[in-house]
C-alpha cells in the first residue's frame, strides 16, 4: 500500500505557500470569519503575510506600537468579531458597536439578538473563555522574560514523575516563585495598559501555572519519549530531532529551553535537541548543531530552518549532523488537508524506512484519530498512543471559531517505529 503514495521530487524548497507553511493556517481563519485575516494584518499595522512572517523572524520592523496600551489594544482587536453571525467591526451599521460579554470578557456580539440566539452554544464554554482571556494577555510575560519560573531538583527518578500531580509534589510551594512574578514591573505594565480590569490575584497565579505548564509540557513529553523507547542517557548521550517546528516553539527561544531535562535525568551523558523546520524563527538557538557529541549533564539547542528531509540530506547524510535516536514532532497537522500530508509525505517516509523512534503529539482524541488512520496507511508500525500525562493545562482558543471546546497542547500522543511487521502487513490484505 505505501508503495501507491506518490513521493514528492527530493529537492522540495518551501516558500512562503509552502504546504508546511503557516500560511494556509493562517489564511484559514477566512473560511469561518471573511476578512479576519486582513483584519489582523491591519491592526499589527502589516501589508501583507510576508510581512507578518518577517515580522516574526525578526526581519522586519512592521509591528510596532507606540506604547503598551495601543499594543494590547490592537492584539484584542483581533479577535473583534460577532462570534454570532460573524460580522467584522467595518461592516457594521453607523453608530452600531460590538459588545464584549461580560462574563468571559472574550466574545463579541453584534446585537443582542445575536448574543441571545448564541447563548446556548456559549455558555458551554464562556466560563473557560474567561481563563483563555485572561491567558493570552499573562502570556506576555514568556517574551518579558519574566516567565517562566525556576524549577527545582527532582528528588525521585523519571520513572517515579508520571504525571503533573508528581512533578508539583516535588517543587515545593509554588506561591512565592509565583508571587515574585505578580509583583513584577511588566505585569503591573500589563494591566495598567490592558482593556479590561486587573483579575485577582488567585486567578492570576493560576493563569501563571498554566503557562508554565504549556512551556514545561514540551520539555517533559521530550523526556516521556525517551523512557517511552527506553534510551537510556546515562549510558550514552542521546540526539533528539524536533521535526515540523515553527514560531510556536521558537519565537523568542532560549538555550536554556530544555534545562528540564536536567532534572529529569540528572548526570546524563548529554543531550542534544535540534529543532528542524521551514518555520523556525531565527534567535539565540539558531545554531549548528553538534557534530560531535557536547559536554555531560547538559542540553545543548540548536536549529535548522528547512523541512526535515533536506535537513537530512544536508547535514546527517554529510555528518554535519548527528542521526538522531528520537524524533518528536509536537502537533504536526497532517491530518488537516490533502496539502499538508503531501508535504509531510518525505518525512514520515524517512522516519519509516530508517526505523526511526517517532513520538507525536495532538491536540485532541479526534485530532489523534485522524492522525492514526494516515500512519496506518503508511504501513507505520504503531507502537502506543493516547493521552498524554503531561498535557498543557492551559486551554487554546480557535479564533475564528471562539465558542468551539478549546484544546490543550499536547493532549494526546501517537509513539512509531518501523514498518509494520510482515504478518500484520499480511492480516490487513486478508
Amino acid at each position: 500500500m505505501a508503495s501507491q503514495i506518490p513521493a514528492l521530487p527530493q529537492s522540495y524548497t518551501p516558500g512562503t505557500d509552502s504546504v508546511f507553511s503557516d500560511q494556509s493556517g493562517f489564511y484559514s481563519l477566512d473560511s469561518n470569519v471573511p476578512g479576519l485575516s486582513k483584519v489582523i494584518l491591519n491592526k499589527l499595522n502589516l501589508k501583507d503575510y510576508g510581512e507578518y512572517r518577517a515580522a516574526l523572524e525578526g526581519k522586519a520592523r512592521g509591528i510596532s506600537f507606540r506604547n503598551y496600551k495601543e499594543m494590547f489594544q490592537r492584539m484584542e482587536e483581533t479577535f473583534k468579531f460577532c462570534a454570532g453571525c460573524n460580522e467584522l467591526p467595518e461592516h457594521l451599521a453607523e453608530g452600531q458597536t460590538l459588545k464584549r460579554c461580560v462574563k468571559c470578557l472574550n466574545v463579541y456580539y453584534c446585537t443582542k439578538d445575536c448574543q441571545r440566539k448564541d447563548w446556548a452554544q456559549h455558555k458551554k464554554v464562556c466560563k473557560i473563555l474567561r481563563l483563555v482571556a485572561i491567558d493570552r494577555l499573562v502570556e506576555w510575560l514568556m517574551f518579558t522574560g519574566d516567565l517562566p519560573i525556576p524549577t527545582e531538583e527532582w528528588s525521585k527518578s523519571a520513572g517515579e514523575v508520571k504525571n503533573w500531580d508528581d512533578w508539583l509534589s516535588k517543587q515545593g510551594d509554588l506561591t512565592p516563585r509565583l508571587n515574585t512574578v505578580l509583583s513584577s514591573a511588566n505585569m503591573a505594565a500589563l494591566w495598567k495598559n490592558a482593556s479590561r480590569p486587573r483579575p485577582d490575584d488567585a486567578d492570576l497565579r493560576q493563569s501563571l501555572w498554566r503557562i508554565q505548564s504549556e512551556f514545561l509540557s514540551r520539555v517533559l513529553t521530550v523526556g516521556l519519549a525517551v523512557q517511552h523507547f527506553k534510551l537510556d542517557p546515562y549510558a550514552k548521550p542521546v540526539t533528539v530531532h524536533l521535526v515540523g517546528t515553527s514560531h510556536n516553539e521558537t519565537m523568542g527561544a532560549r538555550l536554556t529551553d530544555f534545562d528540564e531535562l536536567n532534572h529529569m535525568f540528572p548526570g546524563h551523558q548529554g543531550i542534544e535537541v535540534v529543532m528542524v523546520g521551514p518555520e523556525v524563527v531565527d534567535g539565540p538557538i539558531m545554531r549548528p548543531p553538534l557534530r560531535a557529541f557536547g559536554p555531560k549533564q547538559r542540553v545543548y539547542i540548536s536549529a535548522y530552518k528547512a523541512l526535515y528531509h533536506q535537513f537530512w540530506e544536508d547535514m546527517v547524510d554529510k555528518q554535519e549532523a548527528a542521526k538522531p535516536d528520537l524524533v518528536v514532532g509536537f502537533h504536526p497537522g497532517f491530518h488537516a488537508n490533502q496539502g499538508l500530508i503531501e508535504g509531510w509525505l518525505p518525512t514520515l517516509l524517512l522516519l519509516r524506512d530508517y526505523n526511526i523512534p517517532s513520538f507525536f503529539t495532538m491536540f485532541s482524541e479526534m485530532e489523534l484519530k485522524y492522525s492514526l488512520e494516515i500512519l496506518l496507511e503508511l504501513e507505520m508500525h504503531i507502537r502506543d498512543s493516547g493521552p498524554n500525562p503531561f498535557t498543557s493545562q492551559k486551554p487554546e482558543q480557535v479564533q475564528a471559531c471562539p465558542n468551539k471546546p478549546p484544546v490543550y497542547c499536547n493532549s494526546h500522543y501517537v509513539s512509531f517505529q518501523g514498518l509494520l511487521p510482515q504478518e500484520d502487513l499480511e492480516g490487513r490484505d486478508a
